[in-house]
């Protein structure tokens, strides 16, 4: 929070009275305010842009430090509008160090995989982090947790009590992740969640995957302000058309801006002023492969977009849309200092990054250097369960059975999953996986040491021949999600885990072949980008040795309690129905 003093002596080096502490001379501007680019002088003051005119001497002395943007373009640092930065596997500190030299200065985040493990109050630790960090977050309180319908586990259930409470609050700037269902279900928290933002006149961010006609309505009638959901551009166009701030989605697995940007190419160009860019979940190998939101730019324009629109997309347009727009967005007296140097709007090569008034990078090369802080035991110790066995992955049924018809949760996409009923082999009272039909087993444990739940089902669609794998960095609840066809390496995947409080683990005949250990929260780590992005090449060949075609089957199994995603999910409250919004029996019928 500004003091008055400071706020003083902000108003003092806007007259020039006080030297900036840094000038960017000769570079071309990109206005996305008013969609120009012309010739521009940037000076700043601490944390802040202070003057943004063709002659800036008047705020120099001796000390200031001069950039040269001679030939470069000048643009706001970027905004992802919705991203669950606790999925890149990368601690806050990585995640910054990851992004930020991409242009990515801001974010938009709940933090809630953190909460989900730590609560609430185990959030002072994470702000801290962030406050030493050259990336802003935006913060919304999660509308509940769990997300999911019926109940899972999580460690700490966020109520409309904390919404009264933290609503209020300056570092909160609305309501995160509004999915429809807690609207349509007139889940009594979120009301009281949207309502204590309205009182404060904050945004609700919501999430409606494929939500049209009456469904649309009814979850704009919750006072839904954004939405970073859509699978289909009509989709996309129709909510645009109803009033929302649009949001699109490209992440690691889910890539929608080819689909979604239809509906500016070929629909109507003005949809473009209310959208905005997000990642969502995006890992370490892609970031330092292709980039962040630096990389939906490009692909932006390469659809067809227009640079400056683009850019807009990246900036303004989600700082607007977050209410954000006095702070964040734009290159403009009294915004936070976030400056990109960029070698054209066209090709748009990030080159060197201000934010926070820091200089990050120049010419591509770190100016600063980012250490993680020093982890308490709170945040270390938080994977509780004893060891299991190979049995505690068996689903039983009645000793005289011979085959049972299940219903198996059948991955036809990374965010779509179907019904596949299947007849499996009983022997001893135990349903078999069947490599031949490609179903294998899946185990949904609570690790929080609340209840001890353990939820079996069965998967297909994942081709998985041999072994096991595990993860619990498992968005929202992020408990212990095991998949395989043999028990043995089932139980030794999760007690592996349980050992090294959390990860991701491939187990194959008796054998871990690849293990990321993530002792933060059981869900990142203080792992450079750079090594983690190697982790993760090697879980996806090791998970390639269990013959899953999959893209990528860890991130598969981490979304697969997820209850926001059609049709079927599996948390550790048993086997859910999506649609129906209800738990349901595996088993059909037994055969004897």
């Amino acid at each position: 929070m500004t003091t008055l003093a400071e706020l003083e002596n902000y108003i003092d080096a806007g007259a020039a009275k006080i030297a900036a502490d840094i000038v960017i001379e000769n570079g071309t501007l990109v206005n996305v305010d008013t969609a120009e680019y012309y010739a521009a002088n940037v000076a700043i003051y601490r944390d802040r842009i202070v003057a943004v005119d063709a002659d800036v001497s008047d705020y120099v002395n001796a000390d200031t430090k001069h950039i040269d943007a001679t030939g470069k373009y000048i643009v706001p640092g970027m905004i992802d509008g919705h991203i669950h930065v606790e999925c890149s596997k990368l601690s806050l500190t990585r995640f910054s160090q990851a992004v930020v030299p991409h242009g990515t200065t801001s974010i938009v985040s709940g933090l809630d995989e953190y909460i989900s493990v730590v609560g609430l109050d185990g959030l002072t630790e994470v702000f801290d982090e962030l406050a030493t960090l050259p990336m802003k977050v935006i913060w919304g309180l999660p509308y509940k947790t769990p997300y999911t319908i019926p109940e899972s586990t999580v460690a700490y259930n966020v109520t409309g009590d904390d919404h009264d409470e933290y609503q209020a609050l300056e570092q909160t700037y609305g309501v995160w992740e509004t999915v429809r269902e807690a609207i349509q279900t007139k889940d009594e928290d979120t009301l009281r969640a949207i309502l204590a933002a309205q009182k404060y006149h904050k945004p609700i961010f919501g999430c409606s995957p494929m939500a049209t006609g009456k469904d649309l309505n009814q979850f704009l009638m919750g006072g839904v302000h954004i939405d970073h959901e859509s699978y289909s551009h009509e989709e996309f166009l129709e909510k645009a058309r109803k009033g929302l701030r649009v949001v699109i989605r490209e992440s690691s697995v889910t890539k929608f801006l080819a689909e979604n940007i239809r509906a500016i190419t070929e629909n109507t160009a003005n949809v473009a002023r209310h959208t905005s860019f997000c990642t969502d979940d995006v890992n370490a190998h892609d970031i330092l492969t292709h980039g962040h939101l630096d990389h939906m730019v490009k692909l932006a324009i390469k659809a067809g977009v227009s640079p400056m629109t683009a850019i807009q997309m990246a900036t303004i347009n989600g700082a607007e849309a977050y209410h954000v727009d006095n702070q964040v967005g734009s290159v403009a007296p009294g915004k936070q200092a976030d400056v990109l140097l960029v070698d054209d709007p066209t090709n748009f090569n990030v080159e060197t990054v201000i934010s926070k008034g820091e200089i990050v990078t120049v010419a591509g090369e770190e100016q600063m250097s980012l250490m993680p802080p020093k982890r308490s035991a709170s945040i270390l110790d938080t994977v509780h369960h004893s060891p299991l066995t190979a049995d505690d992955f068996a689903y039983h049924v009645a000793d005289d059975a011979k085959q049972a018809v299940v219903q198996t949760i059948n991955s036809v996409g990374p965010f779509v999953r179907k019904r596949l009923d299947v007849t499996l082999p009983v022997i001893e009272g135990v349903v078999q996986p069947s490599v031949a039909d490609d179903v294998a087993l899946a185990s949904v444990i609570e690790r929080y040491g609340v209840n001890g739940n353990h939820a079996r089902g069965f998967i297909s669609g994942w081709s998985i021949k041999r072994g096991a794998i595990a993860t619990t960095m498992a968005p929202d609840d992020n408990n212990l999600v095991v998949a395989g066809v043999n028990t043995q390496d089932m139980a030794l995947a999760a007690n592996t885990l349980i050992a090294c409080g959390g990860g991701q683990a491939v187990v194959v005949d008796g054998q871990v072949i690849s293990l990321l250990e993530l002792p933060i929260a059981g869900i990142n780590t203080d792992m450079a980008p750079s090594e983690l992005a190697q982790k993760e090449l090697d879980l996806k060949e090791a998970a390639r040795q269990l013959g899953s075609q999959l893209p990528d089957p860890l991130f598969y199994l981490s979304f697969l309690p997820i209850t926001s995603i059609p049709d079927l999910a599996l948390t550790d409250g048993g086997n859910v129905d999506c649609p129906n919004l209800k738990y349901f029996d595996p088993i059909l019928s037994l055969e004897k």
